[in-house]
């Protein structure tokens, strides 16, 4: 993400605890789950060399350039997080820590351990977890924008909770921590934080598209995430008009 882009300012958080009615389906033994253990995509770009491969717009994907996108990611999310709650008048408190695992079990949220091909906010102990071989995957995959979507959902957990949101279905969880992802890179964005460079949006839209339900799985179950459509819809939402898309009063 290095070109910059030109975009209406996101919404702040004024006025937003008394307005909240949304709810909290998505918290099961403590680990509010950010994205569904699906298949990724198949690449249509070819390897540079083992340890690397070229996607349309970043040029190398290496493991090292994947960890500092993940540092920058974590960074610009608290910048614009602190800045909503700045502006609210209300005192802002990081997400604990980002934890990368690399097995079924090596870390646990309140007992319950942690599956593989995922990355989760765990309430109970307010952090991030996301299996890194998989992540790693997506970010070759798909691309390096990608990452900073999949880490801004799971911020937007952390941020459910520091607000007090409940939700009576998963669904309605998950589609705004969408569109609070979207509002976090596109305030970013227009806050000059963040650069969007050619074929980010097209990263966007392609590991949406990776993540969503199956069309047969019904929107009231436990774990719903939304169609791919909605995913997306709600997104892109966030990203052009900000926090004022999503809900939040």
């Amino acid at each position: 993400m290095t070109a910059r882009s030109g975009r209406r300012p996101g919404g702040s958080l004024v006025g937003l605890v008394a307005a909240l009615v949304l709810a909290g389906g998505c918290v099961v033994g403590g680990v509010n789950e950010g994205e569904p253990q699906r298949p990724l995509p198949q690449s249509t770009r070819q390897p540079t060399s083992p340890q690397a491969e070229r996607t349309r717009a970043d040029g190398t994907t290496s493991v090292a350039e994947f960890k500092e996108d993940m540092t920058v990611a974590v960074d610009k999310a608290e910048i614009y997080w602190a800045a909503q709650f700045r502006a609210s008048g209300r005192r802002f408190q990081p997400v604990r820590r980002v934890v990368p695992y690399q097995r079924e079990g090596e870390v646990a949220c309140a007992g319950q351990a942690l599956p593989r091909n995922n990355a989760v906010y765990c309430s109970a102990g307010d952090f991030i977890a996301y299996d890194v071989n998989w992540s790693v995957a997506a970010f070759r995959q798909v691309g390096d924008a990608f990452l900073y979507y999949l880490l801004g959902h799971e911020y937007a957990h952390g941020i459910q909770v520091r607000l007090g949101i409940r939700a009576s279905f998963t669904i309605q969880q998950e589609l705004q921590a969408d569109c609070m992802a979207g509002a976090y890179i596109g305030g970013s964005i227009e806050a000059g934080q963040l650069r969007l460079e050619d074929g980010d949006l097209e990263e966007f839209r392609e590991g949406l598209l990776a993540v969503g339900d199956d069309p047969d799985q019904p929107w009231f179950a436990e774990g719903a995430h939304g169609t791919a459509e909605q995913r997306s819809d709600s997104f892109f939402r966030g990203y052009e008009s900000g926090l004022s898309a999503c809900n939040l009063g």
